[in-house]
């Protein structure tokens, strides 16, 4: 079988070696001899189709044509037509045809189509921006697919090594380029940034080598690797003259990078369509002095979360530190205006229960103010019902959808729920508080029953206070019932309040507050809870 691919691919190289002979066919020729037979394939075309698909595409509104891509075939065409469309692209860049070339431009257009054609719809966003970065130092356009190859034009993306956004720059690189990478904001997942970040790594790299093909492989591999390959071949400085002294991995990059200059460029010819994609392209910055959480602004703009963090990916916690230096958010530009209108009332909403972790001053009160209020992250399981979730947690359905914005209570199975309860703290009782209160317990009866109630009080909720209700004279048998105050806060109902309580009903609290069922309580207020 090999001889037969090898005699056949020696007619077509003798066949046109018989037609007119131009300076491209010369270059074309010297490259097409040379054949990989453990091509390995750069690590972003393994990247699982799964988590690419759904961790970004979905969630970002691209919708696929699955008749075009699964229903239509992949024509299959002769090594002089891709030669002939190569040719013809509008390209300063050298883009030669091999066997290794065709590996890749039939990986690409049959089992990677799906890619491909999304790739196509987000494109339409990112590409033009890569075109003004890369024409803004005179650097060829063809540059524009090399995030196809790094990321699959997914800035969200994270390799094997730690390379991350859609140029895939390494950490130390990144940051030798101006781009910050902290706790709240990484850069190499901004598109702006980045691009315009690697577009002087690769002015550099051209600079350096005058070859696009080994500035390319010294952009994968980094240059040390490059240079090391030139040594060993004797000082060749060609990307083919050295392509079996390069790493495995890097082998296959720049034949990558010719078929995806192809590919996206004859997409149609080989019945891949481009995907719709809900990206919005007319967008705006805007400039934040505070900080900010993403929830905050999508309420208060009314704009889906996950629309703010596609647009704004460098944003690592959906938190904006523009406290510390001015920040840019990206939007659609119709709520760039309303941004700039309401930014003052965005940072106040709910900035105490959604920039809990960023106080400047903490009050540690007394040992009576003893519980703090948490967020819990749930992911939703495979069958699992809103309903489950609020008595596992001890929440109400009501509570659940208003603060995760649902309007449904219909679940997406891996969606992250957050869930806010409070965290009781009991309040250690010192050697020598224990000793006064067992002087004191000593008086009388009556203080010995407040120590009592006081005692209990310790290891009750941050707004529960001890009251003991007096018998009534009339009574013939003596009975004492206690009460805990509770404070009212954001987010209460009795039936939550209830829940804390073994034993405690809603009628129990409704019935020792005087209370009735259309009644709402209010935040700050105070109410009695039964001692059960």
């Amino acid at each position: 079988m090999k001889y037969f691919l090898f005699t056949v691919f020696a007619f077509i190289t003798f066949s046109l070696s018989s037609l007119p002979i131009s300076a491209n066919d010369i270059v074309l020729r010297t490259k097409d001899t040379i054949r990989d037979e453990s091509i390995q394939l750069p690590e972003t075309l393994g990247f699982s189709m799964d988590t690419l698909l759904s961790d970004w595409m979905n969630c970002n509104g691209v919708v696929m044509d699955t008749n075009c891509i699964h229903q239509s075939h992949n024509p299959s065409f002769s090594d002089s037509v891709y030669i002939d469309r190569l040719s013809k692209l509008p390209s300063v860049m050298e883009l030669p045809y091999n066997q290794i070339v065709r590996t890749y431009i039939n990986l690409y257009a049959e089992r990677l189509r799906e890619r491909v054609s999304y790739m196509l719809g987000v494109g339409k966003f990112f590409f033009p921006l890569f075109d003004q970065a890369l024409d803004a130092e005179n650097l060829p356009l063809e540059l524009r697919y090399l995030p196809v190859i790094e990321s699959a034009l997914n800035p969200t993306a994270v390799s094997k090594v730690g390379a991350a956004g859609l140029w895939q720059f390494m950490l130390p690189t990144a940051r030798s380029y101006g781009l910050e990478v902290s706790n709240l904001i990484d850069e190499r997942r901004d598109p702006v940034k980045s691009t315009y970040a690697a577009v002087k790594y690769l002015k550099e790299l051209n600079r350096i080598y005058d070859d696009w093909g080994l500035a390319i492989a010294a952009y994968n591999c980094g240059p040390g690797n490059v240079n090391k390959a030139i040594r060993r071949a004797g000082g060749k400085k060609d990307y083919w003259d050295i392509y079996f002294y390069l790493p495995k991995e890097t082998r296959g990059y720049l034949p990558a990078f010719i078929a995806v200059n192809y590919v996206m460029n004859y997409a149609t010819q080989h019945n891949i369509c481009m995907a719709s994609c809900k990206i919005p392209l007319n967008t705006d910055t805007v400039e934040v002095n505070q900080m900010m959480h993403f929830q905050q602004i999508a309420d208060v703009l009314n704009l889906p979360v996950e629309q703010i963090r596609m647009l704004n990916p460098q944003y690592r916690r959906d938190i904006i530190p523009g406290h510390t230096k001015s920040c840019t958010l990206r939007l659609p530009i119709y709520s760039a205006y309303a941004f700039i209108d309401s930014k003052d009332t965005i940072a106040k909403y709910r900035s105490a229960e959604l920039l809990l972790n960023f106080r400047k001053t903490v009050d540690p009160g007394t040992p009576e103010d003893n519980t703090v209020q948490i967020s819990i992250r749930h992911k939703i399981k495979r069958g699992e019902t809103i309903s489950e979730i609020a008595r596992k947690y001890r929440v109400s359905v009501k509570e659940i959808k208003s603060w995760n914005h649902l309007r449904s209570s219909s679940l997406h199975r891996g969606r992250m729920l957050t869930i806010y309860r409070e965290k009781r703290i009991i309040a250690p009782i010192t050697t020598e508080k224990r000793d006064d209160l067992a002087k004191n317990s000593k008086k009388n009866l009556k203080d010995s029953v407040m120590v009592s109630a006081v005692s209990d009080t310790l290891s009750e909720n941050t707004d529960e206070q001890a009251e003991i209700s007096k018998p009534e004279k009339k009574s013939k048998h003596v009975s004492k019932v206690r009460y805990l105050y509770r404070t009212v806060r954001k987010g209460d109902t009795l039936w939550a309040i209830a829940n804390k309580y073994p034993g405690i009903t809603v009628d129990d609290i409704m019935k020792a507050n005087k209370l009735r069922r259309h009644d709402a309580i209010q935040v700050g207020m105070k109410i009695k809870i039964p001692k059960s």
